[in-house]
């Protein structure tokens, strides 16, 4: 027996007006399908398998790893979908079917459906909600035992039946036997010459079998993503999830509307985030930080203690007690050890900078490797490229790199080697030596006085 997820994302989505497939556009930065997917797992299912049809390449290298998936290469309806997976689904399981675009649904709901299911011995239950105003909704029609006595279209419903406020999701639980029995029966007698699941509630209704209604999900859950305009709702809601979490987590955010934290992101107790952050894919923020307005960080990772001004950090890792910024900018690869300062305007691509070492202003550090203890002045330039080739420059411990100097790398600045000001860097500079690499400088008395004549 296992309790399996059976994920419907083989719609085109039409009204998004995009080429790509509607269930991976990105919700706070994960597919839509892996928020649902993602839920599943953590509700306890021990299996998921996604239904694809529209682009289902472009979908399946999309979906999180471990998914198993089917095709339905003809759009006949949910039944149908479903059918196309009936060769996972045993007698004994219990079977989820969610829908790939409904990004919102918690875990924890989908725990309580399963429970609800497994403790009333439903063979079929339908996740529920209550709304002030369900046009438009297929309405929830309970018999006098208040189980699911069927499920009512808003233009097949009477009066009466209209005036219910409790409608249908779209996320069911079956037991794995009634669901293969009730797909095998169901047609596509209706308008839409289409296939539909909800029939199959009423088929194992009709078999004698209980089947129920679990009142257990908020509207906003429940919410299908078919426009842009959906999408970015969702996003908003998620973005407030998410913010909300971190807080409770010990987080500060000075102004949640303004701060985006995509899924997956970590985030240390009493860090402090300022308004206009953006902090994205898998990046992992340590304690007691401050991450100031504007700053962009990146699939990175923040030491305890450190504060980020106004600064980008992409793919990059900055240490412990450390200062970036403002308008830094790290990219790619750049690894920043403890007790480091990267002052305001300095770039850092590729390149080491170990602990305690500073670059407080106005430099390029490319392709670099630097030592402990090492002081880069204001306007310093790693020259990294010849024109063809990249090449690295080395300073060892304890360097002093003098203001406006130049290293043309291939290049070595040895233990606590001295850079003149000024200084274009060539060659290796051995250990304690000063280099100089500049002309003396000339002064020629009455010279201005000699052009303007």
């Amino acid at each position: 027996m296992s309790f399996k997820a059976l994920i419907l994302a083989a719609g085109k989505g039409t009204r998004m007006k995009s080429k790509y497939p509607k269930v991976i556009h990105k919700v706070c930065g994960k597919e839509m399908v892996n928020h649902v997917i993602g839920a599943s797992k953590n509700a306890g299912v021990d299996e998921v398998i996604t239904i694809l049809g529209h682009e289902a390449e472009i979908v399946k290298e999309k979906l999180e790893k471990g998914t198993l998936t089917v095709m339905q290469t003809e759009q006949l309806g949910t039944g149908h979908a479903v059918k196309m997976a009936k060769d996972y689904i045993d007698d004994e399981d219990t079977v989820l079917v969610l829908c790939g675009d409904t990004p919102l649904i918690k875990e924890e709901t989908i725990k309580k459906l399963f429970d609800y299911h497994k403790d009333n011995k439903y063979h079929a239950t339908v996740l529920t909600t209550i709304i002030e105003n369900p046009t438009g909704y297929g309405r929830i029609i309970r018999d006098e035992n208040d189980d699911l006595l069927k499920i009512v279209e808003q233009k097949d419903a009477t009066y009466k039946e209209k005036e219910t406020k409790e409608i249908n999701s779209g996320i069911y639980c079956f037991n794995g036997k009634s669901l293969r029995e009730s797909l095998e029966l169901i047609d596509n007698n209706n308008a839409q010459n289409e296939y539909y699941l909800t029939d199959t509630i009423k088929i194992i209704r009709e078999e004698g079998n209980k089947v129920g209604a679990f009142n257990g999900s908020k509207i906003e859950e429940l919410m299908g993503v078919n426009s842009r305009v959906e999408l970015s709702k969702a996003e908003q809601i998620m973005k407030q999830r998410i913010n909300e979490l971190h807080m409770v987590n010990g987080v500060t955010i000075i102004d949640t509307t303004s701060t985006y934290i995509e899924c997956d992101v970590e985030i240390g107790n009493d860090t402090i985030i300022y308004p206009g952050v953006m902090i994205s894919k898998n990046s992992k923020i340590g304690s007691n930080c401050t991450i100031g307005m504007n700053s962009k960080i990146s699939n990175s990772k923040i030491g305890d203690n450190t504060t980020i001004e106004n600064s980008t950090i992409i793919d990059s890792e900055v240490g412990e007690n450390t200062s970036v910024g403002p308008y830094a900018y790290l990219r790619p690869n750049s690894k920043l050890g403890n007790n480091v300062k990267i002052g305001d305007f300095v770039e850092v691509k590729n390149a080491t900078i170990e602990d305690n070492s500073k670059a407080s202003h106005l430099s390029y550090i490319g392709d670099a490797h630097v030592g402990k203890d090492v002081n880069i002045g204001c306007g310093v330039v790693f020259v990294n490229y010849d024109g063809k080739n990249k090449h690295k420059s080395i300073v060892k411990d304890g360097a002093f790199i003098g203001s406006n100097s130049n290293l043309v790398a291939p290049v070595t600045i040895n233990e606590k080697g001295y850079i003149a000001t000024g200084s274009t860097i060539t060659k290796d500079v051995p250990q304690g030596a000063l280099a100089v690499a500049r002309k003396r400088q000339e002064n020629k008395d009455g010279w201005v006085e000699r052009k303007n004549r």
